[in-house]
């Protein structure tokens, strides 16, 4: 694949990253995670099934009076404090592993974003990306457009990155300005009554 493609789909990447952000992400590829065997869905079913044991017993401890049913008060109150200990264990092991999971989703989409970005400006950091002939534009131009290490008549990697970024912002904010004006709901027209000519009052009848 060229080069060129190479860079302009990680600067698309990189703004996809950037507006619709980072913990939505992260809550995507979470879910999807969850559901693999290597996984915590299980702890998480589990988790979810301790949670409606508790609310259950809960609800049947507020129907049952300690004082006229002590004993199957007590019983059903050992088991949910039992219950509820189960679940705060499962539920703070599922935070951590949710925790971790966010920190590697993170590293993993940096290094395979801005990190590969930052390689592939490093490694062709002297070699243009495109050339054109030389001195269609005056030398300062050449010079910006080969900034930082690239020879005059080349187009260095960095000024192509940040023009496809600039690009990608621009036509992103044109489609996401479209999509709010088309999804505001149209104000409905008020019917203004026709207004007709101004009835001439009768001159009253003078006796």
């Amino acid at each position: 694949m060229s080069l060129l493609v190479v860079v302009f789909f990680l600067e698309l990447a990189l703004y996809l990253i950037t507006t619709v952000g980072a913990k939505p992400i992260n809550e995507l590829l979470w879910q999807l995670w969850s559901r693999t065997p290597f996984g915590t869905s299980k702890d998480v079913q589990e988790q979810i099934r301790l949670r409606r044991e508790v609310v259950r017993m809960k609800r049947e401890l507020g129907g049952i009076s300690a004082q006229d049913d002590f004993a199957r008060w007590a019983k059903l109150r050992r088991q949910h404090d039992k219950a509820m200990e189960e679940h705060d264990k499962k539920a703070a092991a599922v935070g951590n592993a949710r925790t971790s999971f966010d920190s590697k989703a993170t590293m993993f989409r940096w290094t395979c974003t801005s990190g590969v970005k930052f390689a592939l400006q490093f490694w062709h950091a002297k070699s243009p990306i495109y050339t054109y002939p030389r001195e269609w534009f005056p030398w300062p131009i050449e010079f910006a457009l080969g900034f930082p290490r690239c020879p005059y008549g080349g187009v260095s990697i960095n000024v192509w990155s940040n023009s496809c970024g600039i690009v990608i912002a621009l036509v992103g904010d044109v489609i996401m300005s479209v999509m709010q004006k088309s999804a505001q709901p149209q104000k409905e027209k008020v019917a203004m009554p026709a207004r007709g000519p101004s009835s001439i009052p009768s001159a009253p009848d003078v006796d």
